[in-house]
């Protein structure tokens, strides 16, 4: 029997049968020598397993290195190709919020002119839509020192946007104090049904307060609380003549002290502010086409409010506001009142003349008579929404321009101005989008 040929180096010939034709590859040799020299380069396929593996979890960490340092310009182009997320996208800093325009939105509301109402509306339509509702727990001080304007600023500027700041406070000038300028709203009433309203509230407050057997100023004396109105007028008491019957003005003239003072100074500036930093300024005796015009300028504010005024729920909420225990003053007393608040019934009309302007250019129509010799109070509801007019009646956009320009030489367009702008341009391309209220949206479609 043949006995098998040994391998020099060990172990069974590869070539039992000899060499094959040609000799042996070349290289088989050296490398035969090269592990007889490093004999310690031999390892077993579990030492190969924890070599790859090694190599794996070092190329994966390497991987997420270069991804969390800034990826190389070969993996940007294959995440464009391919059209998926990589690492950054899911770990890197949060996008930036898109905030809606206006994002910044003041209503100083004025006293006993249907704030509670909106602010009830506003509480609601806060949570519907995401934005921040910021209210006050400071009721009864309207006028500031300059350091309580800075400090209310600063907080109102660093609140959460989009935010809608309310308060009973008289206007605050935030660019004065190096602050973005918000966009202001608000709503003023008659002044003799205003005031009136508010005495009667003073001494017996509203529905809820007579419910509850609460009165609204416990330290008040009796006598005081029983004054008949036309005893407090005719006998010209404190609380029925000026300065305290001057009260809407101030709201828009500002933080000056002649802006306690009735006067024209007072007023011009108060107009002036209304131009420039009031996005609009409705009136209570039409309550309705405000929230309409509101829903429309700012619809990531007010979208869907008429349809929550005018659901019975919230009609049950809103008459328990209403001032309890009023009474009419005599004609003469009214006439009094009528010349004491001559400066209040001047910008009331100035206001007045100007949302009815809005009306009309949004296709409400408002039926403008001369102002009565005295004015006519308690009007009991809101009014409706009324008809809208035609375009040809009012199809030129110079009013618009004429209302809301700020005068010559005062620099860059304020952020109202450009707010304006974008309106003015949606409204020419568009007849009220989106409109939710059927009044308006019939009416245009009957339109050739």
């Amino acid at each position: 029997m043949k006995k098998k040929q040994q391998h020099p180096g060990g172990g069974a010939d590869p070539w039992p049968h000899g060499a094959p034709l040609g000799g042996a590859p070349p290289g088989l040799g050296s490398w035969k020598r090269r592990v007889s020299l490093l004999p310690f380069l031999r390892f077993s396929l579990r030492d190969y397993g924890f070599c790859m593996a090694t190599l794996l979890v070092f190329c994966l960490g390497s991987l997420f290195y270069q991804l969390s340092g800034g990826p190389p310009r070969f993996l940007l182009d294959l995440r464009q190709y391919l059209g998926n997320s990589t690492y950054l996208d899911d770990h890197g800093p949060p996008p930036s919020k898109v905030l809606p325009f206006p994002s910044q939105v003041v209503y100083n509301r004025v006293g006993k002119c249907g704030s509670r109402t909106v602010v009830l509306l506003l509480r609601i339509l806060s949570e519907k839509h995401g934005f921040n509702l910021v209210t006050s727990d400071i009721h009864n001080k309207t006028r500031l020192t300059k350091n309580e304007q800075m400090e209310l600023i600063k907080n109102i500027s660093t609140a959460e946007q989009p935010y809608l700041f309310t308060r009973h406070v008289h206007f605050l000038n935030f660019s004065r104090f190096g602050g973005d300028q918000p966009v202001y709203i608000n709503i003023i009433r008659d002044p003799v049904n205003r005031f009136l309203s508010n005495y009667f509230f003073r001494r017996f407050g509203d529905w809820r307060g007579e419910q509850n057997h609460m009165i609204r100023t416990p330290s008040m004396r009796q006598e005081e609380r029983y004054l008949d109105i036309n005893e407090c007028i005719l006998e010209n008491y404190p609380e029925c003549s000026n300065p305290r019957l001057f009260y809407i003005i101030p709201y828009f003239c500002g933080q000056h002290p002649r802006c306690r003072e009735p006067g024209e100074w007072a007023l011009e500036r108060a107009k002036l502010n209304v131009n420039e930093n009031f996005l609009l300024v409705g009136i209570l005796e039409e309550l309705e086409d405000v929230l309409l015009l509101l829903e429309r300028f700012l619809p990531h504010y007010f979208k869907g409010v008429l349809s929550i005024y005018k659901d019975p729920e919230h009609r049950k909420l809103g008459n328990m506001t209403v001032t309890v225990k009023k009474t009419v003053p005599s004609p003469e007393a009214v006439q009094i009142l009528y010349q004491r608040m001559r400066y209040e019934y001047e910008f009331y009309h100035y206001v007045k003349e100007q949302f009815h302007l809005l009306k009309r250019k949004f296709g409400l129509k408002s039926h403008v008579s001369r102002p009565p010799l005295r004015p006519q109070f308690f009007i009991p509801t809101p009014l409706e929404t009324e008809e809208p007019i035609d375009d040809e009646e009012q199809d030129d956009e110079k009013w618009l321009e004429d209302i809301y320009k700020r005068p010559a030489g005062s620099g860059s367009p304020s952020l109202l101005q450009s707010f304006w702008t974008s309106l003015t341009a949606s409204v020419i391309t568009e007849e009220l989008a989106g409109s939710s209220l059927v009044t308006v949206q019939k009416n245009l479609e009957k339109r050739p």
